[in-house]
């Protein structure tokens, strides 16, 4: 039940103050990031362990009894015993040390400052043999600790230089000091790619704190300081810090419970965005918001599965209920709420209301409706904004129901209306109602020219200042800048004339919003709002796009990466070759160019760092001799010499394509390569890299190795999985389960049987070959499987026959515009 009760001799008096003192013991994991932890790994060539905590949300509990609710605040005084050779780290400065004897031996006892009140998901603890570098920011000293390797080769320089001046920006911008006397973050060999706020203790996982002398040709660099602040931001709420990044929000001030960690996780991702724009103004702040947030959760996002950011209910207690809420409509939907309030208020009036709230909540707990209150304060005591509705209706409209709206304007009539956006929507078709809608701040330009804020706040309403006529050149898009989390469409008429204006001169419609007017169409023509003609007719300008960020949108939405170039699809795939390619040209040229002659050129370029391996991986993929010859020359000169290195934003599709094109003598050098290699992210890089091989012999061999005892060990990654996932692979994979099965079944479980089998039938079409594909696995799986399995093949066919139609009709166009 996860408490306990003490029963009391007699009833305690009001007033009086009482102590307890319990003795506890409790578990140490190693493959859980549960409570205490322990992490295995390697260092100056040795084996070595620390232990660390994590204690958000309800793990705290598996460390020390406690009140583990986010609304409990208290002090902690802190003691650790510790073997003498090893550091211990909590979130306060260390008070004082001694010695104890410990079964002979003499331990250390190391006592930390008393903290400030705090819940007790943000107490923390570490015991390491690590070093560390440091530096004093306005006099708080700063320590960035890792493993000694990592700190002799300088891996650690990078997230201290930038430490300092993110805490003194956000002490700026709030005119709040950070609380605390001392700021320590520690990069863990294993953290599951996370990062916590722990309050004067942060902890990331190494791969988010720490950056490689030889990894500045990469997006590490934007995403160490995206994490950083993002933590950073945190440290601020728990302490009066609340705006620009979480530790501000979260830490200073609390939720009152779990259903509004989204107020923590929301504000701090949407503000470090703030702190790395600040700091970097070179940064296009929408293209990468866009990218990293906005772009995922309105994929996940629709109103009959998601779920509302925030919930009404506060009597959710399980711990998988509460863990289940750290997800991407807390993180990324959460940012994109604050970015769509911070749109419709001015900054000074966004960050003097969060000013007022951290003050009047600071080391106390809040629910949103206090924020919403603050908010209204600063409305009520201007009068230059004017909103339709309270902060709290307008606000609540967004967090407490799942989705969100298509806002559609036919420029025709100036009318604009909204809908609940639905995957799959059919014409005619029932759905559930949907009685509330949003109140949507509507900003918009025409013409290129920003337009006045407007509210769409019923379900349809004119805006005459929005028509446009069939005989001028006008044009109108909404959603400036993308701050709305809505999608846009237009009437017939207001999609030609942007698509007009793109053939004329692309360049009048900003960058974010080439890229939103191409995402928006493909969603909207996917999802039955919009013909998948209007979307295409929006590329016919490409040629003429110069940014590797509008491209990456285009080949996500024209060539997924479930595009299978079968007999099924191969009209499609050879007139969507012929049309891409002819517009692929200029924006090749220059990408490729700069891999062969300055490829240290792109390394601030985080959009094409993002973006270049979509761009050569469709590239090869439609065939391009220079793409593939390309690939062949940087894999053979990789070969010839290792210091010759493939650059990392393509090294993925380099290798792939590079054994693509290759024979066994590349095949068995690249297993070379992994077999003396530690690293899981390029272990697992590699393994991939071995299925591209179109060599019958050469998969087969790769799947036997991958399930006796050989030499190689293949445990990060599912061979058989990965092998069938390809064109050539999923035939080949079929043939090896004949004889393998069994042993694939005890080497990965039977389960992945499942698995293997969608990837084997991911091209089925008819029941005819539901059928076949049934009976070939019927003997390897269990009965609960077999009726599970019937009902995904069917799935699986009934959106291949819809993927049929759609993709007969992008052929069809082609034809005609090829």
């Amino acid at each position: 039940m996860q408490y306990m009760v003490l029963e009391l001799r007699e009833a305690l008096q009001p007033g009086s103050l009482y102590e307890l003192q319990l003795s506890f013991s409790g578990p140490v994991y190693q493959d859980f990031r549960e409570g205490l932890f322990i992490n295995l790994y390697t260092d100056q060539g040795e084996r070595r362990a620390l232990l660390a905590s994590q204690m958000e949300p309800t793990f705290a509990r598996n460390v020390f009894p406690c009140f583990d609710e986010p609304a409990l605040k208290a002090t902690f005084n802190i003691t650790i015993i510790h073997h003498p050779s090893y550091v211990a780290l909590s979130n306060m400065p260390k008070l004082r040390q001694s010695e104890k004897d410990v079964n002979g031996s003499k331990w250390t006892v190391t006592t930390f400052h008393t903290t400030p009140r705090m819940p007790t998901y943000l107490a923390a603890f570490v015991i390491c043999d690590y070093d560390h570098v440091n530096r004093t920011e306005r006099g708080k000293e700063i320590r960035i600790w890792a493993r000694k390797d990592a700190i002799a080769n300088g891996n650690a320089d990078f997230a201290l230089n930038i430490t300092g001046p993110i805490f003194s920006f956000l002490e700026d911008l709030f005119n709040i000091s950070y609380p605390l006397p001392k700021t320590d973050m520690i990069a863990l060999p294993t953290f599951d790619n996370r990062a916590m706020e722990n309050w004067g203790l942060l902890i990331f996982d190494e791969s988010l704190l720490l950056l490689k002398p030889d990894e500045q040709l990469t997006e590490k660099k934007t995403v160490i300081s995206h994490i950083v602040s993002h933590e950073i931001g945190h440290q601020a709420r728990e302490n009066s810090f609340l705006f620009h990044l979480q530790k501000w929000f979260g830490n200073l001030v609390t939720m009152s419970w779990w259903n509004n960690i989204w107020l923590n996780e929301g504000f701090a991702s949407h503000f470090e965005f703030g702190v790395v724009n600040y700091f970097n103004p070179k940064l296009s702040g929408n293209e990468v918001f866009f990218s990293n947030l906005l772009h995922d959760v309105l994929r996940e996002d629709h109103s009959l599965v998601s779920r509302a950011v925030s919930m009404k209910v506060e009597n959710f207690t399980e711990i998988n209920e509460i863990s289940e809420l750290f997800d991407i409509f807390t993180y990324n939907k959460g940012a994109s709420m604050v970015r769509m309030l911070s749109s419709f208020l001015s900054e000074n009036l966004f960050i003097s209301a969060l000013k007022s709230y951290l003050e009047t909540f600071s080391y106390s707990n809040a629910k949103q409706d206090d924020l919403w209150r603050h908010f209204q304060m600063a409305i009520d005591d201007q009068n230059k904004i004017v909103l339709p509705a309270t902060v709290k209706s307008i606000m609540d409209s967004w967090t407490y129901q799942s989705g969100f709206p298509v806002i559609t304007l036919n420029v025709s009539t100036g009318v604009m209306k909204q809908e609940p956006f639905y995957l799959g929507k059919v014409k005619n078709q029932t759905l559930p109602t949907h009685n509330d809608t949003w109140i949507v701040p509507v900003l918009w330009m025409k013409n290129g020219t920003t337009q006045s804020l407007v509210w769409l706040d019923k379900s349809s309403k004119l805006f005459p200042e929005m028509q446009v006529s069939n005989f001028d050149h006008d044009w109108v898009i909404l959603n400036l800048n993308m701050t709305g989390y809505y999608r846009v469409n237009y009437d017939k008429l207001g999609w030609k004339k942007l698509n007009q204006q793109l053939e004329k001169d692309h360049k009048a419609i900003p960058v974010i919003h080439r890229l939103q007017l191409i995402d928006d169409a493909f969603s909207l023509s996917k999802n039955n709002y919009i013909e998948i003609e209007t979307a295409l007719d929006l590329t016919k300008y490409l040629a003429e796009e110069d940014e590797i960020i509008v491209w990456h949108t285009v080949l996500v939405n024209l060539l997924p990466s479930n595009f299978v170039s079968d007999v099924g699809n191969y009209d499609t795939y050879t007139l969507l070759k012929k049309y891409l390619l002819k517009r692929l040209t200029s924006i090749w040229n220059h990408y490729s160019t700069i891999i062969r002659e300055n490829v240290t050129a792109l390394q601030d370029d985080y959009l094409a760092l993002i973006s270049l391996e979509k761009l050569f991986a469709s590239v090869c993929f439609l065939g391009l001799e220079d793409c593939l010859q390309l690939s062949r020359e940087l894999f053979k000169n990789w070969m010839d010499n290792p210091e010759n290195e493939i650059p990392y934003p393509i090294k993925t599709v380099i290798l792939c394509y590079g054994i693509a094109s290759g024979s066994d003598k590349e095949w068995d050098f690249l297993l070379n390569i992994y077999a003396n290699n530690t690293n899981e992210e390029e272990r697992n890089q590699l393994a991939y890299a071995m299925s591209c091989s179109k060599d019958p012999w050469i998969l087969t061999r790769y799947m036997e190795y991958a399930i006796t005892t050989y030499s190689f060990n293949f445990n990060e990654t599912n061979i058989i999985e990965v092998v069938a996932a390809f064109d050539v692979g999923r035939y080949v994979a079929k043939d090896f389960l004949v004889n393998n099965w069994q042993a694939v079944s005890e080497r990965y479980g039977i389960h992945s049987l499942v698995t293997i089998m969608y990837l084997i039938g991911r091209t089925i079409s008819t029941d005819l070959q539901v059928m076949e594909l049934q009976q070939f696995f019927s003997p390897m799986l269990e009965e609960h499987q077999r009726l599970e399995v019937h009902a995904k093949l069917q799935a699986i066919k009934n959106e291949n026959l819809t993927n049929k139609n759609r993709s007969a009709r992008i052929a069809a166009w082609l034809r005609k515009n090829t």
